[in-house]
């Protein structure tokens, strides 16, 4: 209900006084001890001096919470090994997985770790998105160190044009099984043997977009928490749930096929062999829960996989094409075979 336009000026007064009243009583509920109304800290808009070597901590009078800021020169140092020297393999620790480490690249792409719940450590970038670009997501990660330097010094890192400037190491997040996540599923991509990481992150960008409930793996397949796949996904791979089939190559496709099966699935097959019907086949269309198995960028799914699948579905094309880039392929099928 709203006010008469002679009572306008009385409803802004009975507001102000109002707002006034609030104030007055949170700060007395303040006194003499620690309240976090007055001690938030809004990190991405504090001041911070400039000047050579150790810049943070910084923080306004007010606030308690506090943004370490570490200029550098030398990108040799210990604690920028997980950007500069770390494999994949040894970010990824597989003998003490609690203890692994992933980069995300962009202030989207660590946007969307925050969001799943992913655990930033520490960040890289230069000065001018510290205020800039990356402030949105600094303000969320107030205990995170953030080393900075200038362009000149991050440039030699390998693929650093292609991060907007800002690079974060965080926690892997703990593992799930497939059966956790397919327990209420009806569509999933399997992946076989998927080795090229900018597939992976293709597929996985394909998989949110269009449906997919999760991905599952098989063991040999690329680490969908590797740098490029993270970047090319644009983060989905938060996003949508995945887990690996099994602990060795040697769990697939019998011990992986057979979890898919036990879970109530029927496997497609994205193959050309002699029974391989149309995509749009109506009896796929009718399946509660189905698997859609993509294989290997070069030789495709392996004939022991085609033959432990319900299905075999091939993509009818045109000019003599007889194949699809695997992430073209799935973005095809994840649309065609949705569930409706």
């Amino acid at each position: 209900m709203g006010c008469k336009p002679r009572g306008r000026r009385f409803c802004l007064q009975f507001a102000l006084k109002y707002c006034m009243l609030v104030i007055k009583t949170a700060r007395q509920s303040c006194k003499g001890r620690t309240c976090a109304a007055r001690d938030l800290a809004f990190t991405a808009h504090l001041p911070y001096t400039a000047g050579p070597g150790i810049l943070g901590p910084y923080t306004s009078t007010k606030e308690k919470a506090i943004m370490q800021i570490i200029e550098i020169t030398d990108l040799s140092i210990p604690e920028l090994a997980p950007y500069t020297k770390l494999t994949e393999s040894q970010l990824r620790n597989r003998l003490e997985p609690e203890k692994g480490i992933f980069i995300a690249e962009s202030p989207k792409v660590i946007g969307t770790a925050l969001d799943a719940g992913c655990e930033p450590l520490s960040f890289l970038m230069e000065r001018r998105q510290i205020d800039g670009p990356a402030a949105g997501v600094l303000a969320r990660c107030p205990d995170a160190t953030i080393y900075t330097a200038d362009r000149s010094v991050l440039q030699v890192l390998t693929g650093y044009v292609l991060t907007r400037g800002v690079l974060c190491a965080m926690r892997r997040p703990a593992p799930h099984t497939a059966e956790e996540l397919c327990r209420n599923a009806h569509r999933v991509a399997v992946l076989e043997g998927i080795v090229d990481s900018t597939n992976i992150g293709a597929i996985f960008r394909g998989a949110a977009a269009l449906g997919m409930d999760a991905v599952l793996l098989s063991p040999s397949c690329c680490d969908p928490l590797c740098r490029r796949a993270v970047r090319v996904s644009m983060g989905t791979v938060f996003q949508v749930p995945w887990a690996v089939l099994g602990d060795s190559p040697a769990d697939w496709p019998e011990g992986g096929m057979a979890r898919l099966h036990a879970m109530g699935f029927k496997t497609a097959a994205m193959a050309l062999d002699n029974r391989a019907v149309n995509i749009d086949d109506p009896a796929l269309h009718t399946e509660d829960k189905l698997a859609i198995v993509l294989g290997t960028e070069g030789d495709g799914l392996a004939h022991n996989t085609i033959a432990h699948c319900d299905y075999t579905v091939m993509i009818p094309m045109q000019h003599g094409v007889d194949s699809l880039n695997v992430a073209a392929a799935g973005a095809v099928a994840f649309w065609e075979l949705r569930k409706r």
